[in-house]
């Protein structure tokens, strides 16, 4: 396609027109990210200074004695009722299965069974569970720490102009 010498000086000085508007864009998006910056800066310390200290103070003023007041309760019906109660229940229980255990002996009708061999118990099996839960949050937070996150990727040098 052949251009006469106007059309092209036309041209060139639209493209250097597109590059002067691109090079403004380019120093117009700095400048936001600059004040979005402050912006959340500001937001910051804003909600470290302000909104901070107020859910704090109404947390402690209204939340915090109704959920100890709901604790004590709760911990005096536990340790007062319910525990007396179940401990008496169970110590009859196990009272009686133990005299009627001595009775079948005494009367040759049962014998005395041989003693269990040791298995895991409650305690072994509580410190499983939390030793899994504590190597799977480690697994997790190097996972994290080493992913690659493409959203964090930020260009190094500043882009180039379209051609037209």
């Amino acid at each position: 396609m052949n251009l006469s010498r106007k059309r092209k000086k036309e041209l060139r000085k639209l493209q250097d027109d597109a590059g002067q508007l691109w090079e403004a864009q380019q120093v117009l998006v700095g400048h936001a990210a600059d004040i979005a910056r402050e912006a959340g800066r500001q937001l910051g310390n804003f909600n470290r200074e302000q909104v901070v200290p107020v859910v704090q103070d109404a947390y402690s003023r209204k939340v915090a004695p109704t959920v100890d007041r709901g604790l004590k309760i709760g911990k005096h019906v536990v340790d007062d009722k319910v525990v007396p109660i179940v401990g008496g229940v169970v110590g009859t229980a196990l009272s009686a299965w133990d005299v009627a255990n001595q009775k079948r002996y005494d009367l040759g009708i049962g014998h005395r069974p041989a003693p269990k061999k040791k298995t895991m118990g409650l305690g072994s099996v509580v410190a499983l569970v939390l030793g899994a839960a504590a190597a799977i949050g480690v697994v997790v937070a190097a996972w994290q720490a080493l992913r690659a996150d493409d959203e964090l990727w930020v260009a190094d040098d500043p882009l180039s102009t379209p051609n037209a």
